[in-house]
């Protein structure tokens, strides 16, 4: 019962080698990001996923943001382990772009307040949706050959990414996702027995 599908789920490893020898257009990229976040499922189908894409100038600024709050945000840290840091962050910005997953909470609050019923499920109804956008997205890109990963810098940055590009304050960063051309493949991967994650009954 192996199809294209399964082949594609597999191919979607994270990807930290990431470089700039993108063959696809910022154009085409952000299409297709666009297109993906559109028919990816939500609850009530409220679409509450938002994404912006960065390139260039603001891909690095992005990185330069994640920095510049992480250098300083352990005092305990020894000067290999700022290094260390240092090094993963300049690996994220060698990247060709990066996205930023958001979750609007005005439309959240919306619906919970419409549907009062489910008032408490709409939180974690949003996070499935971008859950299922942001895996959507990831498997888009490695079917295009475009490898990533993805990053939670936030909350220590949010603040200074919404200002940097003018976001609504209602956008909710959830994720960063660094891509680029696959200069290292991934190692291999270990998994739990499936049979002890996945139960089945007549």
């Amino acid at each position: 019962m192996q199809s294209t599908f399964n082949d594609l789920i597999q191919k979607r490893r994270s990807i930290y080698g990431l470089g700039k020898d993108v063959e696809a257009s910022n154009e085409e990229i952000t299409a297709l990001v666009k297109d993906i976040i559109q028919h990816s499922p939500s609850a009530f189908n409220n679409q509450t996923t938002r994404a912006v894409v960065l390139f260039e100038g603001s891909h690095d600024k992005l990185w330069e943001i994640v920095w510049d709050h992480v250098k300083d945000a352990n005092p305990n840290a020894t000067e290999e382990d700022v290094e260390n840091t240092r090094q993963k962050i300049a690996s994220f910005q060698a990247a060709y772009g990066t996205i930023l997953f958001f979750e609007d909470q005005e439309i959240v609050r919306e619906y919970e307040e419409q549907f009062a019923l489910y008032a408490d499920n709409f939180q974690p109804w949003s996070e499935q949706a971008n859950g299922a956008a942001t895996m959507n997205v990831w498997t888009a890109l490695a079917e295009q050959g475009i490898g990533a990963s993805l990053q939670h810098y936030n909350p220590l940055i949010d603040e200074d990414v919404r200002q940097t590009w003018d976001l609504p304050e209602t956008w909710k960063l959830r994720s960063q996702m660094p891509f680029g051309s696959i200069e290292a493949a991934p190692g291999d991967k270990d998994f739990y027995p499936i049979d002890a994650r996945v139960l089945a009954f007549n």
